[in-house]
């Protein structure tokens, strides 16, 4: 997990992560050398979150936050703007 540091000392937040860790944004990065298997290690692990855990959590919002799942969509829909 992350801190925001843009708070001051009696307001940090937790940040979550997204989709990526730390670790998997490292790997898959492509900015720093890493084993061929530990790219695939990672990459097999995002790519069971987008197909089996993402779309649990896509109808949970759907059905019960729309207001998030607007939020979400605009997000992976207009991410590559």
């Amino acid at each position: 997990m992350c801190t925001d540091t843009n708070k001051n000392d009696s307001e940090y937040v937790i940040m979550a992560r997204a989709l990526l860790t730390d670790t998997e944004r490292d790997r898959l990065s492509g900015n720093s050398e890493v084993e061929k298997q530990r790219v695939y290690e990672a990459k097999s692990r995002v790519k069971r979150r987008i197909t089996e855990e993402l779309p649990e959590d896509i109808e949970i919002l759907s059905k019960n936050h729309p207001e998030l799942f607007e939020v979400l969509e605009d997000v992976v829909c207009n991410s590559s703007e």
